[in-house]
Order: C-alpha cells, then structure tokens, then sequence
C-alpha cells in the first residue's frame, strides 16, 4: 500500500507542492504547477492539489517511487509518458 501525502504553497504563477511517497521506501517530490498549465489540464474541474495527486497515481501505477523525479514541473511528465495529459 502506498500513501500520498501532499502540502503546497501558492507562488507566483502557480504552486509548489511537497510530495511524501510511503512505499516500501519513503521518497519526497517537490512539484511546481504553472497556473496556465493546470488550467489546460482540469479547466479548474478540480483543485491544483487533487491534480499533483492524480499526477502521482499516473506515474506509480507506471514506475516505483524510487523512480519519481525528486524535484520537476508537472509538465515533464508528459516527456516521459505521452499519454498523461490525456489520462488525465
């Protein structure tokens, strides 16, 4: 069982989200989130939180925690894996 454990702060054009991954190893992400992208993204359907946690869910259902890049913008996810904008 994994758990997710997400704080953030607003910045100046978006948010930094902290990201504590409890797997078998613990691992911490920092994630920055422009606003214009996640407004691609969700059309504000959901909050900027709630996308940082869909995000993850994406990329441990695809790669081990210990995978996870310890600090990226959102977007480069989708370097990665093309299918995540569409998945999400």
């Amino acid at each position: 069982m994994v758990e997710i454990q997400i704080s953030g702060e607003t910045t100046g054009d978006g948010w930094e989200f902290t990201v504590i991954v409890r797997g078998n190893v613990e691992t911490t992400h920092i994630v920055t989130v422009r606003t214009d992208y996640y407004e691609k993204l969700t059309s504000g359907r959901i909050t900027p939180e709630e996308l940082v946690k869909k995000s993850f869910d994406f990329l441990l259902e695809r790669e081990p925690n210990t995978s996870i890049l310890s600090r990226f913008n959102l977007p480069v996810i989708q370097h990665y894996f093309p299918e995540y904008e569409k998945s999400i």
